[in-house]
């Protein structure tokens, strides 16, 4: 969400007209994150989020916003894609694919309660269960495949004793994903980022998931994973706040209960949702783009929530 490309007030006024959303109010550019460009689009009929695409390809781009339009039609808090009178919903601006969201109501939870966590996982297993008459396929692109090829461009960056334990773990979890215990478990089109700041809330209540852009058809387990490692932590050491986790937990279960073949690799996948954002955060602090407002993520964080996860497994 960092901006990599400019847009002019005249390109936004020309998209909002395009689609039939009123007269331009205001743009504003969106710092967080360091994959997209973002800008609050603001007309006098609404609120918006134009996103331009600065990684994915025009003919990767349908399955995302198709999916946040089939999780909306079927009544998932998610940004509905804004379409045009021929019905398109991706369009081009600048010279990249862009696409315009409804913006979510209220803020995020950056130190969310119990109470929050519950009802995060609980919208979790309901867009897993949402997500199954999604026909789209798509592989996470940040998967294992993609892991594999990024490593060894930044083990020179690390130290020695940071490197044996990225090797390690990379090799663990190509033994895991290649086992089949790991093939038993359910899988679908998932977020795959739903951080704590990709959620909104008005007050207790979960108003909307956004942010689909680096979703991809893998395991629930791995989604939840994601969530889990995020929103139930102690900030400082990675380690899980009980409280927070048990509520996720039953918050996801009440509306999806886990199976046997998920309650068994539920600490691998742990592993694998930190392996996952500590090789991004990685690649973005020693090979970043330039970008304005780009403010890269500390890998270290998730090379702590990692080694917490080995050195202190939690069980089902």
């Amino acid at each position: 969400m960092a901006v990599f490309t400019e847009v002019s007030e005249q390109q936004a006024s020309d998209l909002l007209t395009q689609l039939s959303l009123g007269e331009l109010v205001s743009l504003e550019g969106i710092s967080s994150g360091i994959e997209n460009t973002n800008y609050f689009l603001t007309s006098d009929q609404g609120e918006y989020v134009l996103t331009l695409f600065e990684r994915l390809s025009r003919e990767q781009l349908p399955f995302y916003l198709h999916l946040m339009k089939h999780l909306a039609d079927q009544g998932i808090a998610v940004p509905a894609p804004q379409a045009n009178a021929q019905g398109e919903i991706l369009f081009s601006v600048g010279g990249k694919p862009a696409a315009v969201v409804n913006r979510l109501a209220g803020s995020s939870q950056l130190d969310p309660s119990p109470a929050h966590c519950h009802a995060m996982g609980a919208s979790l297993a309901q867009m897993h269960l949402a997500a199954r008459s999604y026909e789209h396929q798509l592989p996470n692109l940040r998967g294992l495949a993609w892991w594999n090829q990024t490593v060894p461009t930044i083990l020179p960056f690390l130290s020695q004793a940071q490197a044996t334990t990225l090797q390690h773990e990379l090799a663990f979890q190509n033994h895991v994903q290649s086992s089949f215990a790991y093939t038993a478990l359910p899988k679908g089109a998932v977020h795959a980022d739903a951080f704590r700041n990709n959620v909104m809330f008005v007050e207790d209540q979960l108003s909307g998931v956004f942010d689909f852009y680096f979703a991809g058809v893998d395991s629930w387990l791995f989604d939840l994973g994601v969530c889990l490692n995020d929103w139930c932590i102690d900030l400082a050491s990675g380690a899980f706040d009980t409280d927070r986790l048990s509520a996720m937990l039953q918050g996801y279960e009440e509306v999806r209960p886990l199976s046997a073949a998920e309650r068994a690799l539920f600490n691998p996948m742990l592993r694998a949702a930190a392996l996952r954002f500590w090789i991004s955060r990685l690649w973005d602090f020693h090979l970043p783009r330039e970008a304005s407002l780009l403010q890269p993520h500390d890998p270290g964080h998730f090379e702590r929530v990692l080694l917490e996860r080995l050195h202190n497994p939690v069980t089902l």
